[in-house]
């Protein structure tokens, strides 16, 4: 009888154990922080190391586009202060070359594209001090729409050779993918 209760008991032990370490989305908790997380992003695209960080706010039911973040409007694509993107090697960001460095990354939304603009003055709280005059480079970019809803800001950058890598920003169900080459 002791060794019935002792296996009955160490399969329920085993069990719960498995249990507590599934990590699978269906399992995960749901995001209810209040506050807009600071994130890191680090990427090897040749031999470029490059860097972001941010600020990533969450939906929580909010309309975001055309609403808290509004259509227009230079945007910190973040929350708090303005998100930086730092690379040890010069990249070419649309028709233009960017010296390697720090820099703030803004995004002025529309409905139909967006601008992405890489500027100089990357220490700054929101855009309270953006100044066009400090823009490195500006480019177009059509949003993809997408299926799921992606409820925490994120930045992600993904090597498609030694020479070529895209930014892409995911928010609500909204894509941007900007590309970029390493000199």
């Amino acid at each position: 009888m002791k060794k019935i209760i002792i296996s009955v008991f160490t399969l329920f032990i085993a069990f719960t154990a498995s249990a507590q370490h599934d990590h699978s989305a269906a399992s995960a908790p749901a995001d209810t922080l209040k506050k807009s997380i600071p994130r890191e992003v680090h990427a090897q695209v040749g031999a470029a190391h490059l860097m972001l960080h941010y600020h990533a706010p969450a939906v929580r039911g909010r309309l975001i586009w055309g609403g808290l973040v509004p259509y227009g409007e230079v945007w910190v694509t973040g929350a708090h202060s303005a998100t930086s993107w730092e690379f040890n090697k010069a990249i070419v960001v649309g028709n233009t070359t960017i010296a390697a460095g720090k820099y703030a990354v803004f995004t002025i939304p529309g409905k139909e594209k967006w601008t992405v603009i890489i500027n100089r003055n990357w220490n700054q709280h929101l855009a309270d001090d953006y100044s066009a005059k400090d823009d490195v480079a500006r480019i177009d970019v059509t949003p993809q729409t997408t299926a799921a809803l992606q409820e925490r800001l994120q930045y992600s950058i993904t090597s498609q050779s030694n020479s070529n890598g895209v930014l892409s920003i995911r928010w609500e169900k909204l894509k941007l993918d900007i590309p970029f080459q390493v000199r």
